[in-house]
Formats: C-alpha cells, structure tokens, sequence
C-alpha cells in the first residue's frame, strides 16, 4: 500500500528488452535502503525490486504492466516519481493507493493560474472521478477539481511540481492513473444492482 506522496525522483539509467518484459535499472537517493523483493511504486506503478548495484537498482515490468502503464514509453535519462510502500503506524498524509495502475491518461491542457497549475487529463476508460475526490496521477495523490466524462483536471502547487515529474508534463504526455479503490468499489456493487 502507498499514499501517494512522492519521496523522490528516481532516474532511468538502463533498460533491457527480454521477451516481452523491460528490465529496468534506476538511480534514487534511497537505493542503499532498499532490498531485494522490496515493492517500490514507479509513476504509481507497484514493482518489486530484483537486483541492486551500487547507487542502482532494478525492476522487471511484464507485459501487462507495459501495457497498463506509461512505463513502455520511458527512455534512458528520464525521471520517474517513486515511493516506498506505507509503514504501518505511520501517518497516511495522501490517500489509500494500491499501486495498481488502471490505465493511462493524455495530458491535453496545461493552464497557470497564478500561483497553481491546472492540469487537465483526458483517458477512454469508464472509470470516474467526482470533484473533490481522490485520484492518483504518475503516482501523485492528487484532489479532482473539474470532472467531466473521462476528463478530470486537478490543480498542483509549485512544490509539487517541482519534486515531481509533473516538472516535465506537456500537452501529449502519457501520464498513469489510479482511480480512488473506494469509488471502484461503489461503481462494482452499483453495475451488479442493476
């Protein structure tokens, strides 16, 4: 489990094709704290740590994942917001995320707002957010502002745009969404009712 709360920006430093999985080897400032098997969300995406190398470590992303995620577009060089899993016991400053992507959004407007940026994201799933809801964007637990049919846009203070990869977001760029557990549920009881 995670909160959404990104630790830091880990950079891609190798990615080996093998099959149909990507292997891929980061750099963070935590790597000398983590394990093998050690589960670490990547852009929201929950991956289990297999190998460590000095200052690097790496991860596999099967198929589906690649599929599911932004992952497949990442190159050598890029950044990647990442956090360790929850501890229990401590605070949960975000939300509750599982590290389960359900699908991509497209970034389609990026707006100042003199003093906050509004980004708005597009994607095709039947997934809904609410206003004022809960809704994780590259790993970012993040507040729903404006939601509309597979369209929501959300509103980031410049902390976090700057110690995240919301730094690097353009209109085009693919960014991976978990929609709030809570709400799924609700959706899955309602879709069985009727």
């Amino acid at each position: 489990m995670f909160t959404g709360i990104i630790e830091e920006l880990a950079k891609v430093e190798n990615i080996v094709k093998e099959g149909s999985n990507y292997h891929f080897t980061f750099s963070c400032p935590f790597t000398q704290e983590l394990k093998i098997d050690q589960s670490v969300a990547h852009n929201g995406c929950c991956l289990t740590v297999v190998e460590i190398d000095g200052n690097n470590y790496t991860l596999t992303a099967i198929d589906e994942t690649l599929k599911k995620t932004n992952l497949g577009y990442l190159e050598v060089g890029d950044e990647v917001n990442v956090e360790r899993c929850t501890q229990i016991g401590s605070r949960l400053d975000g939300h509750i995320v599982q590290g389960h992507v359900d699908t991509t959004a497209k970034c389609v407007e990026i707006n100042d707002l003199d003093g906050s940026t509004e980004f708005v994201f597009e994607y095709e799933v039947d997934d809904v957010t609410v206003p004022k809801g809960s809704v994780t964007v590259n790993g970012v637990s993040l507040t729903v502002v404006r939601s509309e049919n597979q369209l929501f846009s959300v509103h980031i203070i410049p902390f976090t745009i700057e110690h995240t990869n919301f730094k690097h977001l353009k209109p085009g760029s693919i960014v991976n969404l978990e929609f709030d557990i809570i709400g799924k549920y609700v959706k899955r009881l309602l879709q069985r009712d009727n």
